[in-house]
This record gives structure tokens, C-alpha cells and sequence, in this order.
């Protein structure tokens, strides 16, 4: 009777993780910098959906200052998305910690 009820939790737990991972993989996560001049949209927190950049911050003179701006956007859009799918597997699990998740 004790294996069948710790089965059908761990079957439920595993159903929660596939949620989970399906919510993961639809986010959206947007990050700007300097000043919203460069903005970034990250889709399941692996790929890039686009790339806008206001068109006074593209000086031939400061290529240098562009590309900081594009890193430091991106940097940061992978970093919110890491923390939002740490809270999202954290609420699958209970917040059992789970070796491989999150």
C-alpha cells in the first residue's frame, strides 16, 4: 500500500515538473540597457527573440560602448530568466531540492 501511495506522488511530481518545463520554455523575459537605448527579449531563457537598438546609440566612433550595452542587456535577461525558472522548478517541487532541476 506504501509503494502505490509514494508511486502516485512521485508520478504527480513528475507531472508538475513537466508543467513546469513547459512554462519555462514559453517565458518571455525583456531586459534593457542604457536607459531602455538597447533592449533584449529572451523565449525560454535560451533564445534570443530579438534585439532593439535606438538608433542614437549606433556611433561608428563607439562601437565599444554599443556592444556593452548589448551584453550587459543580454546578461541580464539570462540572469532574470535563470532566477524566474528557479522559482517556477522551486514551486513544482515544493521546494524539495532536486539534483539535475533548476
Amino acid at each position: 500500500m506504501m509503494n502505490k501511495k509514494l508511486f502516485q506522488q512521485a508520478q504527480k511530481m513528475q507531472e508538475r515538473l513537466k508543467a513546469a518545463q513547459d512554462e519555462i520554455e514559453q517565458s518571455i523575459v525583456e531586459s534593457s540597457s542604457g536607459g531602455g537605448a538597447v533592449k533584449i527579449k529572451l523565449i525560454g531563457g535560451k533564445k534570443v527573440e530579438s534585439v532593439t537598438i535606438a538608433s542614437e546609440v549606433v556611433d561608428p566612433d563607439d562601437v565599444e560602448m554599443l556592444q556593452d550595452l548589448i551584453m550587459s542587456a543580454v546578461n541580464e535577461a539570462l540572469e532574470s530568466s535563470q532566477k524566474d525558472a528557479a522559482k517556477t522548478m522551486n514551486s513544482a517541487t515544493g521546494g524539495f531540492n532536486i539534483p539535475g532541476l533548476g
